[in-house]
């Protein structure tokens, strides 16, 4: 398959372009830069410019361009980056699909666990209504802008939560706490905190490619529920090192404004149901399989 990619060269992206090599697939690399060579194909968001013919010759696009949420405290002009990194993309691309006299196949779209809100203990499934909060509009925003694609072709959202990975993403912060031994939960510790590895992310986005039957939304998520502080202890003890000293509410908010209630100290229980349902295997579906493959310890 020929893959086009938006966001090719984040954590994710970098992922599903290494397996996607690692199976024979020629992936593309959409950049805001001239493009170097033939596997990298230039375009402008905020200008609305990209290569009209570019998708006559791909099989399947996959949209995870976005400016990161984990930088925080989200300023308004910030706000405003993230949603236009999303949504200006993601219009950009279904324009270009919705063009094409031989379209795509497939649209897999980036979309996020935020669209749920604070939820507490509740299951979270597909079918879960739309939360409130900043990242619940935002990610709400996006789908809608993908789904448009739909009257073309099959468009699946790609609701992701926390990647667990071994440099970057959501753990960059709190991973060099835990191996200094200076690590504990955020808040009361009692919120889930859904999770996936990066690994177990980009091979999920690769099956709901290949899976024609698969469209709209799934939660791209571990199928074992884990609370903040099981993630931090599973990744102390991974470490060896104590996960004692908690970080208390108060202190997240004033560092992090809303982003803290958002991100670190939100409740989100995922289900993982309607993706197993498809036939995907984990290969980290334990929180002590993805906590030690973080670390490094396989």
């Amino acid at each position: 398959m020929r893959v086009l990619i938006s966001g090719a060269s984040g954590l994710v992206g970098t992922e599903v372009r290494r397996q996607l090599q690692e199976q024979g697939h020629e992936p593309i690399s959409l950049v805001r830069r001239a493009a170097r060579n033939a596997s990298e194909v230039s375009y402008d968001p905020a200008k609305g410019v990209i290569d009209p013919s570019v998708m006559e010759t791909i099989d399947a696009v996959v949209n995870l361009a976005g400016a990161t949420t984990g930088k925080l405290p989200w300023t308004r002009a910030y706000k405003a980056e993230l949603i236009a990194s999303r949504v200006e993309t993601t219009r950009l691309l279904v324009s270009a699909i919705l063009a094409a006299k031989n379209p795509p196949k497939v649209l897999v779209s980036g979309s996020a666990s935020g669209i749920y809100g604070d939820a507490g203990n509740e299951w979270l499934t597909e079918e879960s209504p739309i939360g409130t909060g900043f990242l619940a509009e935002l990610a709400s925003a996006w789908e809608a802008e993908a789904m448009l694609a739909s009257s073309k072709t099959r468009v699946v959202l790609a609701r992701t939560t926390m990647v667990m990975s071994r440099k970057l993403g959501a753990l960059g912060r709190l991973l060099p706490l835990v191996r200094l031994g200076v690590g504990g939960p955020l808040g009361s510790g009692k919120q889930w905190w859904a999770f996936i590895s990066l690994v177990d992310e980009a091979a999920a986005i690769i099956h709901l490619i290949n899976d024609a039957d698969a469209s709209g939304p799934y939660n791209l998520t571990a199928p074992q529920p884990a609370t903040c502080a099981e993630v931090v202890r599973a990744l102390g003890k991974a470490l060896h090192r104590p996960t004692i000293l908690p970080v208390p509410a108060f202190a997240l908010r004033l560092a992090f404004g809303e982003g803290a209630d958002e991100l670190l100290l939100c409740s989100q229980k995922m289900s993982a149901d309607r993706l197993l349902a498809t036939g995907f295997t984990f290969k980290h579906a334990s929180l002590q399989d993805a906590a030690e493959w973080s670390v490094g310890l396989d």
